[in-house]
């Protein structure tokens, strides 16, 4: 169940009087320990962080990872048990507005002294920082970078319409669609069937017709916005996409027709970068599949950013905060991002690391150049369906709208888009 706001007032009062800590360094005598909650457990994910904690180890430190597998309200749950308990990890998976809701409810590390020795505020995107200091001062760390976006072409689908060019605007994208459908692609747009697999979809429409509409509504909530006809506008294109889809599926993460997309029983998926990592996980080929900045109108990059981030919370064990003093600059080691992208199919937060080498993919490499043009252009939004644009309690009234409205099709997108604005404006 997702933190309601009056809960979070509660917790935030209780703890509003306990002060910063300065950051421990690590003490030679003390072998560093960490203890630290994430959602990964498996498949590229869990790759990934096992092999970060071999890192850890590999310095000399003691790896203490409590995976907690499902969706991000059920390890905010068990965050949240341990800390009214008096027993936070040392560091747990957190990203977004919730860092800065969540430092309100437990004294978190003041990171300031050990980003500044390794020069990581330098290398990191401005509105990227501001989401892991509020209140000015680092308490979380950015670790990997995705866009929500991007747009996965299956091979074999592709062949079946005869198409060989990559849509670059809705119109584009609506008429591959047709052609995969006349071409024998049953569904051309894969589907999962989770909430954050709707809302993908509406903030891959809404911000390729208009990422200003976009960032007024969605990220600022602006009641004008709300009610303007990009909304609309962005119901009827996720109504396109909807009518595209397999609707026998139902509640299933994307992963499971991986093999349906591969194979153009499906045509094109709108997901973010991990699917790369979960592909090539499952055992398929680069050759499968081809990947692209998701469409938009103005035929410049729209980045959707969704950044995984660790916070650090306030441990009084000498081993823990010198775990968290390694554990810190391991997240900001260029190899270390290197490595841990590498293996998600993510980009480096480190805008300093070089892609043009071996490990990293054409589909990489596009959505970096993608994200360097989307901030030239002002066009880098944060992704709402993954807990960037907002707090969990208004993420999920806006999702509510979008998924009854994906399921439900009777509801027309003006109907929709007035629910939208309701919804807003009941959660404000």
């Amino acid at each position: 169940m997702p933190i309601t706001t009056t809960r979070r007032r509660l917790l935030a009062g209780s703890a509003a009087a306990l002060a910063l800590p300065a950051f421990a360094r690590a003490q030679g005598a003390i072998k560093p320990r960490l203890t630290a909650i994430s959602q990964w457990s498996a498949g590229s994910d869990g790759a990934a962080i096992t092999a970060l904690g071999k890192k850890f180890e590999e310095k000399g430190g003691v790896w203490q990872h409590s995976p907690v597998p499902g969706f991000t309200t059920e390890m905010m749950n068990k965050l949240r048990a341990q800390i009214m308990a008096g027993d936070p990890p040392a560091c747990s998976q957190l990203k977004g507005p919730e860092i800065a809701a969540w430092s309100k409810i437990a004294p978190t590390v003041d990171l300031d002294a050990v980003v500044a020795a390794a020069g990581y505020e330098k290398v990191v995107a401005p509105d990227l920082a501001k989401l892991h200091k509020p209140g000015g001062k680092w308490i979380a760390l950015p670790l990997q970078i995705y866009s929500t976006n991007m747009l996965f072409l299956s091979k074999r689908a592709m062949d079946k319409a005869k198409a060989d060019k990559i849509p670059v605007t809705w119109a584009e994208f609506n008429d591959l669609a047709e052609k995969m459908k006349a071409g024998g692609v049953p569904y051309p747009i894969a589907n999962g069937g989770t909430r954050a697999d709707d809302g993908q979809k509406f903030e891959a429409a809404l911000a390729g017709i208009s990422p200003t509409a976009y960032r007024a509504a969605i990220m600022n909530l602006d009641k004008k916005a709300l009610e303007g006809p990009e909304i609309k506008a962005a119901f009827v294109q996720v109504r396109k996409i909807a009518d595209w889809m397999d609707p026998n599926v139902g509640a299933q993460h994307f992963s499971t027709n991986l093999k349906r997309f591969v194979d153009g029983d499906m045509g094109m998926m709108i997901m973010g970068g991990w699917a790369q990592g979960v592909l090539r996980n499952a055992g398929f080929k680069f050759e499968d599949f081809i990947i692209a900045p998701g469409p938009s109108d103005n035929s410049k990059p729209v980045f959707l950013l969704n950044a995984d981030a660790f916070i650090f919370w306030q441990r009084k064990e000498p081993d823990l905060q010198a775990g968290q003093t390694l554990m810190a600059q391991l997240v900001m080691d260029p190899a270390i991002q290197t490595m841990y992208s590498q293996i998600t199919g993510s980009i480096p937060v480190r805008t300093d690391v070089d892609l043009s080498g071996e490990g990293w993919s054409d589909g990489q490499r596009r959505t970096a150049a993608a994200l360097k043009d989307a901030i030239a252009s002002n066009q880098a939004v944060l992704s709402l369906a993954h807990n960037m644009a907002q707090e969990n309690g208004m993420t999920a009234a806006i999702i509510d709208v979008i998924t009854e409205y994906v399921k439900n099709k009777t509801i027309k997108p003006e109907q929709a888009a007035i629910r939208l604005a309701d919804a807003v404006e009941s959660s404000r």
